[in-house]
């Protein structure tokens, strides 16, 4: 049975192709119980190697059916049938943030701290349940009509697990893209996998702000020289609080990088304003 035909059986409408990744492709359709328009993510478990089916699935699948936050994506329904997956969720009508960036060509700062808040309290609410998403990218964040982000795509989640001493267990599977990777995953370092994610917080705000990335990756071991340097090119116009908790998050050593309750009470995500010489220190 096709696709088409497995999602009437259960109320929706297949509709057009709104993108695919390497394991899954995800449609547009009309929900007629819910009356409205949603994502359906299909994941054909023929076409994944192992290593997805037996790790990465199962982990999305269980995290996607615990989160419930304002600013993560809604997941309205999970099945499964001849050997495929359907993840039917929220759609994100207005597109996604790197789309929005490039329409703009990089976003005012006032724009980019509500979605960044917004972005950070959802990150915020992952790593209190112990939960990591390990692939933060402007791609992932969803627009809704308000223009309210939306956390998606869950692929390389994990929950944090502590030894027998309290200490957090190290992840060491390369995860995401290498544009908004961590300089400790990029070397193939066992990492704190919450202390990544903070990492590409602070990609995804220098893109925000400047609408182009702050690393070229087309040269990953130029990118990783520069990273470790601490190297940080800013555009003149942002302010020093912006350019302070960048810097903050795209520290090299993970002992200093800033948690995500540091982000959230930083005074750029607080509007307030600081004095210059405190910063960048």
């Amino acid at each position: 049975m096709d696709d088409a035909a497995v999602l009437k059986r259960k109320g929706y409408i297949m509709g057009s192709n709104l993108g695919e990744s390497s394991f899954a492709k995800v449609k547009c359709a009309y929900s007629e119980r819910l009356k409205f328009h949603v994502a359906v993510k299909i994941t054909d478990r023929k076409n994944v190697p192992p290593e997805f089916l037996e790790k990465f699935l199962p982990r999305e699948l269980e995290i996607l059916a615990t989160v419930s936050h304002c600013s993560i994506i809604k997941i309205y329904e999970i099945f499964e049938t001849s050997g495929k997956v359907y993840i039917v969720m929220e759609l994100g009508v207005r597109g996604d943030l790197l789309e929005f960036i490039k329409r703009n060509r990089g976003l005012p700062e006032e724009v980019a701290r509500k979605m960044f808040r917004q972005l950070s309290c959802a990150v915020k609410y992952c790593h209190d349940l112990d939960v990591v998403h390990r692939d933060l990218k402007c791609d992932n964040i969803l627009l809704d009509k308000d223009m309210n982000i939306k956390l998606s795509d869950f692929g390389f989640s994990k929950r944090c697990f502590q030894d027998e001493n309290g200490k957090v267990i190290l992840s060491q599977t390369f995860c995401g893209s290498a544009a908004y990777a961590a300089p400790e995953v990029i070397e193939g370092i066992p990492y704190q996998p919450k202390v990544y994610d903070i990492w590409s917080l602070g990609v995804i705000l220098y893109v925000m702000v400047s609408g182009y990335m702050p690393y070229d990756d087309s040269n990953v071991k130029r990118m990783l020289r520069f990273q470790k340097e601490h190297r940080v090119i800013f555009p003149e116009s942002l302010t020093h609080e912006c350019k302070d908790l960048i810097f903050r998050m795209l520290q090299p050593d993970v002992s200093h990088r800033l948690r995500i309750e540091d982000v959230l009470n930083h005074a750029w995500v607080q509007g307030k304003r600081q004095k210059p010489h405190t910063m960048l220190e």
